[in-house]
């Protein structure tokens, strides 16, 4: 008899190993609660993209606005200094955001144009309105991101992400916003 291993003997172990394996797979870390309130606020704020490209649309005015969004980046690096968060990292936490939301109104700029019309939809006041909405869901979503922030660099960050944006947009053009929004929240691996 020989003390080579059979053909059972290393099936054997192969299935353990895949056992074993799959185990660890399914033991993945849960992602933190704090992650579905941060991605529900970075939805929101996308799903008001639709109010300011009406706004646009009605006014002509471009999608791009340096001097509101270098206010609005501003302004997060001082709440992010007040909540004791890395400021560079939320100047791009909000970078992001804005990316999303210019993602959101692009598309919809081109689909209205390819159409000839906007939609005959009550329009909400750019000034007054829409950027008074933007501002408080700021508040909230640099909240949930400092309770979020301490997993940036989890292993498991990126799945959690992906896991927690699933069915949260409502159509294509958003997730895609989404995807871009969220694309800097976690750093492991980077």
């Amino acid at each position: 008899m020989s003390n080579r291993p059979g053909f059972f003997h290393l099936l054997g172990i192969t299935a353990l190993s895949l056992f074993i394996g799959s185990a660890q797979a399914s033991t993945a870390s849960a992602p933190p609660e704090s992650l579905p309130l941060l991605l529900a606020t970075m939805n929101e704020r996308l799903n008001i993209a639709d109010q300011v490209a009406l706004s646009k649309w009605d006014s002509g005015k471009p999608v791009q606005d340096g001097a509101r969004e270098a206010q609005v980046i501003g302004n997060a690096r001082v709440l992010a200094t007040a909540r004791q968060l890395d400021p560079d990292a939320v100047a791009e936490l909000l970078a992001a955001q804005i990316e999303g939301n210019k993602l959101v109104q692009y598309g919809l700029l081109a689909e209205w144009q390819a159409a000839g019309k906007a939609p005959d939809v009550p329009r909400a006041d750019l000034s007054t309105q829409i950027r008074a909405q933007l501002d408080q869901l700021q508040t909230r979503l640099l909240q949930h991101y400092s309770a979020f922030s301490a997993y940036r660099n989890a292993p498991d960050c990126s799945r959690w992400v992906a896991q927690a944006r699933k069915g949260l947009a409502k159509d294509q053009l958003h997730e895609l916003a989404l995807i871009r929004a969220t694309g800097g929240l976690c750093t492991a691996g980077k």
